[in-house]
């Protein structure tokens, strides 16, 4: 119970990301990139704070650096703000935890882990609400450059999940990809300077770094050697339906009927999933 109440808080830490984003970029608040920076460098001064308040602060390695937890989380970060430019906060999660089902499921299933046929119907089930709306000439029209923005932003999460798979410390190790993705976000203003933020977009950009990325971050390596793989990848789809409804009531988004049918469409597949019965011993992928 405990764990499932500790789930649920990092999936909503995490679609509040979204909202986070959209209300500051589509505000013209702050420019995408100076939001991906800001939140970046707010997350790392978190989890660097909380790191020193517990004793570990100058324990923190910076000679390894974990090049696939900082490129993936770089990826991840620019892909989602500038996607936020011409895509719904809602609409952009639910191309986002596709796409990073896709990515966790297609490396569970070369690593051999047993996904069985439930996993694999509530897998197909919860894709299937996606499709239902990302099809081309489907019920919602999607700005395709917004959206291959999210779908690299998608792999990047889903990468980055995979690599907090085995990580010792989570805390530690989610401060190192941070403070390696910041040289890496600063980098990518020489080739678009952002403009000077309002005060308001700086106050959304740290709350989205500090708050519901740096500690959920941390919240989220701590509980992925938990669970397994597929479940992981599967229960972030949940994000998508906590965006649509928080979209709608905090921002003035659409919620059409097809909408909120596909919602309901992901959490039976969700529901599939994480009822499906556990991995055989020896076989279970819970550090996959």
């Amino acid at each position: 119970m405990r764990l499932a109440l500790l789930i649920a808080l990092t999936m909503a830490a995490f679609a509040a990301n979204s909202l986070l984003n959209r209300a500051a970029v589509d505000s013209g608040r702050i420019d995408p990139l100076g939001f991906a920076l800001l939140r970046v460098a707010s997350g790392a001064a978190m989890l660097w704070l909380v790191l020193a308040l517990r004793g570990k602060g100058r324990g923190l390695s910076l000679r390894s650096v974990p090049w696939a937890g900082a490129l993936s989380l770089a990826a991840y970060m620019l892909g989602f703000s500038l996607a936020y430019l011409t895509l719904g906060a809602g609409l952009g999660a639910l191309i986002l935890f596709g796409v990073v089902q896709i990515t966790m499921f297609s490396v569970a299933a070369l690593r051999g882990a047993p996904l069985g046929p439930q996993r694999l119907a509530g897998a197909g089930l919860a894709f299937a609400g996606l499709a239902w709306l990302l099809w081309p000439g489907g019920s919602l029209s999607v700005d395709l450059t917004g959206a291959a923005l999210m779908v690299a932003a998608g792999v990047g999460w889903g990468v980055y999940t995979l690599a907090g798979k085995g990580a010792a410390d989570p805390l530690s190790a989610t401060a190192a990809n941070f403070l390696w993705c910041l040289p890496l976000m600063v980098l990518a203003l020489i080739f678009a300077l952002p403009g000077w933020p309002a005060p308001g977009g700086v106050v959304l950009a740290v709350i989205a770094g500090a708050v519901t990325s740096g500690l959920g971050y941390a919240l989220w390596y701590a509980l992925l050697p938990r669970v397994e793989t597929t479940t992981a990848a599967v229960v972030q789809l949940s994000v998508p339906v906590i965006a649509l409804a928080a979209g709608a009531l905090l921002l003035g988004e659409a919620l059409s009927l097809a909408l909120m049918l596909a919602s309901a469409v992901v959490l039976g597949g969700i529901a599939l999933v994480v009822t499906a019965p556990a991995a055989p011993a020896g076989r279970s992928q819970s550090r996959g």
